[in-house]
């Protein structure tokens, strides 16, 4: 038999690369499937491999390979928003939303499969993963504002606006990935600016940690900006005052 006719050499992965690979082909499965109708022989198929190999890797069944794959998504995202202490907030806040919309963007079906929920899959710890990730976001937010001691309000506002990213994410998602990211990144920055002004408007403690991040910004920036586009759109409202 001529070598043309012969089966490309099979590579034995290793334990690493093997889990790796059963992860993210159960959060493809699980992202376009509700949970409970993807089977272990559907991820084994999908992986091109064996079920014993599947229940090998996660001797406790499908619910271990679904949180599993959860946790990895989410360990993913909860590192989008470690960014150096210094410079600009809003430059910060872009780097880490340019991570996080990356990782929507390249991970579209494990991002579905950790926000979504809605599945009968779903357990206390599983939910778990997705709080945790909102948490670890939330903190890093609050740690870049200089908050120590964080108040409900400056909390609420905070917390508020992960749920904004993750929603718009989705819709973009739903959207055929449309505007460009870096659209979506810089209106998602000016929504922050937004809401965490109108907080200070009403709570000292926001209003004493936004003069001080106005006070790094600069005339260029995302809040220069954002202030002469909407100086023209209530310029008219002067009597408002």
């Amino acid at each position: 038999m001529s070598s043309s006719g012969t089966a490309p050499a099979y590579r034995r992965l290793s334990v690493d690369e093997r889990r790796s690979q059963l992860l993210a082909t159960a959060l493809g499965l699980f992202a376009h499937r509700p949970p409970e109708d993807v089977s272990l022989d559907d991820v084994a198929a999908a992986a091109g491999v064996s079920r014993p190999l599947v229940y090998r890797y996660f001797p406790g069944g499908k619910q271990q390979l679904y949180e599993a794959a959860l946790r990895s998504a989410a360990d993913e995202l909860e590192q989008c928003f470690a960014e150096p202490h210094t410079g600009p907030l809003t430059t910060r806040l872009s780097r880490a939303l340019d991570r996080y919309l990356e990782f929507v963007d390249e991970h579209d079906a494990g991002f579905n499969a950790l926000l979504r929920g809605g599945s009968v899959v779903e357990t206390s710890r599983t939910n778990a993963i997705v709080d945790e990730v909102r948490r670890a976001a939330a903190d890093q937010i609050l740690v870049h504002l200089g908050a120590r001691r964080p108040g409900p309000r400056l909390r609420m506002a905070v917390r508020t606006w992960i749920s904004a990213v993750e929603a718009a994410s989705l819709i973009w998602l739903d959207e055929d990935k449309q505007p460009p990211l870096g659209e979506l990144r810089d209106w998602l920055v000016d929504h922050f600016i937004a809401l965490i002004t109108v907080t200070a408007g009403s709570d000292e403690e926001t209003a004493v940690l936004v003069r001080g991040a106005l006070a790094m910004e600069r005339a260029d920036g995302p809040v220069g900006g954002l202030a002469r586009r909407v100086l023209p759109v209530v310029g008219d409202a002067v009597h408002l005052l």
